[in-house]
């Protein structure tokens, strides 16, 4: 496989074994010098082998048919992925395979797994290539793989693989200044243990003659002048506010916003038991989900959302449920004939009714991609298409292609249907995909020559990945959205921050390289103790109660199910009860479950719901108060300052006088005092586990001169006593001085877990962050 000038120079540090990030436009080839450096890898190198990781299932095919395809005439290549029974003897294939391809998912399983034919190490590779790689940050899985090698390699290991990663588009992480651009890029580059971040300089003009860059342009349509349709769903919310008894709750139906809203109070309703808040509730999310519809496609889909939402069975002798019923009948027909109406009809659909006849003539080989936010819309979107008489003789063969993930909302694809739909868009038995966000990274279809973004607001590399999708001599990227709106000015505030990326980019590759070494080095540090920070309190935490004495509720009529003990897990993600006693508490649907995968120790049943109510099934809270099933909040803003006397980092909760305090991080009640805090026992520090006193708020340290400095996270003067905690020296973790009560510490939350807690509603905003918010 000959490579062409400029992607020579991007690979040449890979070729001499260099840690490197490959920064290439989609359609430049990244693929191909990871091919390259695989041949000449394998080639130089008694016993090497590559893992080579995507994060997206239908990568994992295309990857292993088209490109990688050249490396079998000379080295044994497999492909792994989540639908395939291959996983659960995923050591042995490791060991007989020069290349492994698989879902980044499956090498973490693995890694983790105690099972010896699953079990594989790091050190078992001597090439990882991680495309898309961009996504190693956070909780993403690149990132908890990347993790284990970064422990491994600050521990002092030598073995460890070459990291080869490939993105067109790093991003900011958010950031919107030059400073925060340039940390960001460190970060990747941190995280994946790069030398060096590569990109095509000179040879720039060879690369721009090679990938061609599509046309865009702004298609941009007018509010709808009369909304009588969305007017009548707002009526009938402000009725359910009523009954509910909450007028002064938040009103701004129809956005996002009030999505988020409602659903954190639908699960605080759960927690509490409050049937009739979270019943309405869970009917406002619906309604709310149809003018979200109503402004992205026709009424009519709205309508058919709440209809097939009302059709299905309730509890006829609750009575929330009975009034909620009966609102929907009184407004049924109204509803109706309005989405019938065609002059209130969604201007969005007209504008891109003209970008399709424009780009699909008969007889014509054009092939494009229609993105939209949901997989409600991309159906809807189908549908219109189908319904619409001026694009029949158009000769479009449309379909959806949509995520692999179970969603209540709508139905979700299987894997093989993905596959499917991918392959008739390649053939060319298909020429248009109605798509969510699964086909924005990775797509290879060079024929594809219109990419319109379909009323989408997405940060600068979404935009960067779905452009690319346009591959195509003359290709159209075509933005449509509504004129003086969020989504216009945040693909115009994209195109900047693009920009920002190439200059943050740049200004990394001409550092000088002590001074990006120790960056690096810092940021690896920073990384790592954060990590295992979170993983001690996370172990903490699931030993804190007896899971018999845990109770699991159905969500809806409260009725006791199951305990703790009850359950088993599958695969480190599947959760089923054993206990046979449960088959008393639950009613089975007719009609067996079918999955497109096999599991080693379980078999799908039937779909189960509840005895009592017909609930289709549970939900289960995230922290549950021992005795009773009650839930308390994972990390909600505090109601009080004091400091939990078991792992001294958490504030109490107050639920009521008589209940006292729960812990936010440990769980742990004290219905006693009526307040968790004790500064004369003994505390764990968080980073160690260390038993130790609690010291005074001027931070003297009682252990020694190495750890003076305080610790980060132990907050308010309570410093590790021990002098062998294994976090190294704890650099880096926080600020020098002890965080007062009532105050956010916002640089070391953003320096932990990435958000911007700088203002104390910013912080309450966020709520459920793993990194508990110290100080507030």
């Amino acid at each position: 496989m000959e490579l062409r000038e400029y992607q020579r120079e991007a690979a040449a540090p890979a070729l001499r074994g260099r840690n490197s990030i490959v920064w290439l436009p989609t359609g430049a080839g990244k693929t191909r010098v990871a091919v390259h450096v695989c041949r000449r890898h394998l080639q130089s190198r008694r016993g090497a082998k590559v893992a080579v990781l995507v994060n997206k299932v239908h990568l994992v095919d295309q990857h292993t048919e088209k490109e990688f395809h050249a490396l079998q005439d000379a080295f044994k290549v497999t492909s792994i992925s989540g639908d395939t029974s291959h996983k659960t003897f995923f050591a042995d294939l490791v060991g007989k395979s020069d290349v492994v391809i698989c879902t980044a998912q499956i090498l973490q399983n693995a890694l983790v797994s105690t099972e010896e034919d699953v079990h594989v190490e790091l050190t078992d590779f001597s090439l990882l290539v991680i495309d898309e790689c961009h996504h190693t940050h956070k909780d993403a899985v690149y990132n908890k793989i990347m993790l284990r090698y970064l422990q491994r390699k600050l521990s002092g290991e030598q073995d460890l693989p070459q990291v080869l990663g490939l993105t067109a588009s790093p991003g900011t992480g958010g950031a919107t200044s030059f400073e925060g651009a340039v940390e960001h890029i460190l970060q990747i580059c941190a995280n994946l243990d790069t030398e060096k971040i590569t990109s095509v300089q000179d040879e720039f003009q060879h690369l721009q003659s090679h990938v061609p860059q599509p046309k865009k342009q702004y298609d941009l349509c007018q509010e709808r002048v009369q909304d009588p349709f969305g007017e009548q769903l707002k009526k009938v919310m402000l009725r359910i506010h009523q009954f509910m008894e909450k007028p002064d709750f938040l009103r701004d139906f129809g956005t996002q916003i009030y999505e988020q809203r409602i659903v954190e109070l639908e699960k605080r309703a759960a927690e509490m038991f409050c049937r009739k808040t979270r019943v309405c509730a869970l009917h406002l999310r619906k309604y709310n989900d149809a003018l979200l519809i109503n402004d992205t496609v026709r009424m009519v889909d709205a309508f058919q959302c709440l209809q097939q939402f009302y059709s299905a069975e309730r509890d006829k002798t609750d009575p929330t449920e009975q009034f909620l019923t009966a609102t929907f009948e009184e407004n049924r027909a109204n509803l109706q004939a309005l989405a019938g109406d065609h002059r209130y009809e969604n201007p969005r659909l007209a504008k891109l009714e003209g970008i399709l006849r424009e780009h699909f003539q008969p007889l014509g080989t054009s092939r494009g991609i229609v993105f939209t936010k949901t997989r409600q819309s991309a159906y809807s979107l189908l549908s219109w298409l189908q319904t619409t008489a001026s694009l029949r003789g158009q000769h479009i063969r449309a379909a959806v292609l949509t995520g692999a993930g179970y969603s209540n909302q709508t139905r979700h694809m299987t894997q093989n249907e993905q596959q499917d739909v991918i392959k008739q868009f390649r053939q060319g038995a298909l020429n248009l995909l109605f798509s969510t966000s699964v086909a924005e990274e990775g797509l290879d279809i060079p024929e594809c020559n219109i990419v319109v973004r379909y009323g989408l607001m997405t940060n600068e590399i979404a935009m960067m990945q779905a452009r690319g999708r346009a591959r195509a001599e003359n290709s159209v990227y075509s933005v449509l959205a509504k004129a003086n709106t969020r989504e216009l000015s945040r693909e115009l505030l994209n195109e900047d921050l693009v920009e920002l990326m190439k200059r943050a980019i740049q200004a990394v590759q001409a550092m000088p390289e002590q001074e990006y070494c120790q960056k690096i080095r810092e940021l690896q540090r920073v990384a790592v103790a954060s990590w295992l920070l979170k993983e001690a309190r996370l172990s903490e935490r699931r030993q804190l109660h007896d899971p018999a004495a845990v109770r699991l509720y159905c969500v809806n009529c409260t009725a006791a199910v199951c305990r703790g003990s009850d359950i088993r897990t599958v695969e480190a993600m599947h959760h089923v009860n054993v206990n046979p006693n449960f088959r008393s508490c639950y009613r089975v649907s007719s009609g067996k479950m079918h999955f497109q995968r096999t599991f080693k120790d379980w078999e799908p049943g039937c779909r189960i719901s509840c005895k009592d109510c017909s609930q289709v099934s549970a939900t289960i809270p995230p922290c549950l108060q021992p005795g009773t099933g009650r839930a308390v909040p994972c990390a909600p803003a505090p109601s009080c300052t004091c400091l939990c006397h078991v792992c001294a980092v958490g504030h109490g909760h107050r639920l009521s006088p008589k209940e006292g305090h729960a812990c936010v991080t440990c769980g742990l009640w004290d219905t006693d005092t009526g307040c968790l805090q004790r500064r004369d026992m003994p505390v764990s520090h968080v980073c160690c586990g260390t038993r130790t006193q609690a010291v005074s708020k001027g931070g003297t340290c009682l252990g020694s001169k190495e750890l003076s400095r305080p610790c980060g996270p132990a907050a308010w003067g309570r410093w590790c006593a021990s002098g062998n905690c294994p976090l190294p020296a704890h650099t880096g973790l926080g600020d020098g001085d002890a965080v007062p009560a009532g105050e956010a510490a916002y640089p070391l939350h953003q320096k932990l877990c990435g958000r911007d807690t700088s203002r104390e509603e910013e912080v309450q905003e966020v709520g459920r962050c793993d990194i508990p918010h110290q100080g507030i």
